[in-house]
């Protein structure tokens, strides 16, 4: 095995071809935070953003994207914001991860969504959860059929909200893909004040995911796009989402709506619109990320499918020590999401937290 270490944009056509056959030879590889779009972009807000190019005999066998850190930390790339992890690679592909590791010249490496089949880094997962799927390879009329079965309360309280918003206010119309930058920071600046009320950080607070975000948005191929979808009430918007989108899979990413129409639950109406526009453009499946704690995600999920967390140490000094940092606080934060009393008293707490920050800002 020889691997190669790269950055982003150092990625030749060639690659990138390989790139994306191995993404269309394995379904589950073909989440679009995998693809080669999203690691470029990367590149291009990260100096730490490196691509191992895995390689045995005449050519690449596999990618590993990773984002550098110092003292020979690793984690996956853009990580903070990343839903999706791993190494791309072609089928029956073989690694070691020690050392594929060792020749990305990493002690450690940290990751928090890794996708399924990946045995190498099976050993040091330390938790597994589920992202929720919405099956869309049969069209939504069947997913809609299936919806109906699995959550009917949900599914009728949705659309009678959906009814009623449209007599209150007006019409609703729907875009799958917006291009317009002033409803893009529309979408944020709902993104950044749902983050002040949830007591979160405000992933849009940094400058570098803002950049990322508006790079991601400008591409749109058949490969790959940065969607903006919006829901509009007589031509006014009242809910987004902005994802991300392979050939088959569209990533729940950035949802958001006005809080002046939050009694209409706009933003369930919303998924469902999506969810009807990807099927209809193809899409074979959205992938809204982690349900926990979600009950909508829940309600509209058709499956799970499993992501992990852990992190990956080689036999070094430099490993040890990372160790001595991070276990501590990783045991603590498993503990609280192991127990749902805790999780939901922390969750509480950041609530009131976030409460209180917006009336102070308020003010």
């Amino acid at each position: 095995m020889r691997i190669d270490v790269i950055r982003p944009g150092e990625l030749g056509a060639a690659e990138v071809t390989a790139w994306r056959a191995m993404q269309r030879a394995t379904p589950r590889l073909a989440n679009p935070f995998l693809s080669p779009d999203f690691v470029i972009a990367m590149g291009e807000v990260s100096a730490g953003a490196r691509i191992a190019v895995i390689s045995e005999g005449s050519g690449p066998t596999g990618f590993f994207p990773f984002e550098r850190h110092s003292g020979g930390v690793g984690t996956a790339l853009g990580a903070w914001v990343s839903l999706c992890q791993g190494v791309v690679h072609a089928p029956g592909a073989e690694f070691g991860a020690e050392a594929l590791l060792r020749g990305c010249g990493l002690h450690v490496w940290e990751f928090g969504c890794l996708v399924g089949g990946q045995p190498w880094f099976q050993p040091f997962e330390v938790l597994r959860q589920e992202a929720v799927v919405l099956d869309l390879a049969g069209g939504y009329p069947a997913y809609l059929e299936g919806l109906r079965e699995r959550s009917p309360k949900f599914l009728k309280s949705t659309l009678y909200k959906e009814r009623k918003l449209g007599r209150d206010a007006g019409e609703l119309t729907f875009d799958f893909a917006v291009r317009d930058e002033e409803q893009f920071r529309l979408l944020r600046r709902w993104k950044s004040e749902q983050y002040l009320r949830m007591g979160r950080p405000d992933r849009f607070g940094r400058p570098w995911v803002v950049e990322l975000a508006e790079r991601l948005h400008a591409i749109d191929t058949a490969d790959f796009a940065g969607p903006l979808s919006m829901l509009y009430c007589d031509g006014r918007p009242v809910a987004g989402h902005f994802g991300l989108r392979s050939d088959t899979t569209l990533v729940g990413w950035f949802p958001a709506y006005d809080p002046a129409f939050a009694r209409y639950s706009p933003g369930l109406i919303q998924h469902l619109r999506m969810a009807e526009a990807a099927a209809a453009a193809g899409i074979r499946s959205m992938d809204l990320g982690v349900g926990t704690g979600s009950e909508y995600k829940e309600a509209l999920r058709s499956r799970g499918e499993p992501v992990t967390e852990g992190c990956v140490r080689r036999r070094s000094a430099g490993a040890a020590a990372h160790w001595l940092r991070s276990a501590p606080v990783r045991r603590v934060r498993q503990f609280i999401l192991d127990t749902p009393a805790l999780y939901g008293a922390a969750d509480r707490a950041m609530k009131r937290y976030g409460g209180l920050r917006t009336r102070m800002r308020a003010r």
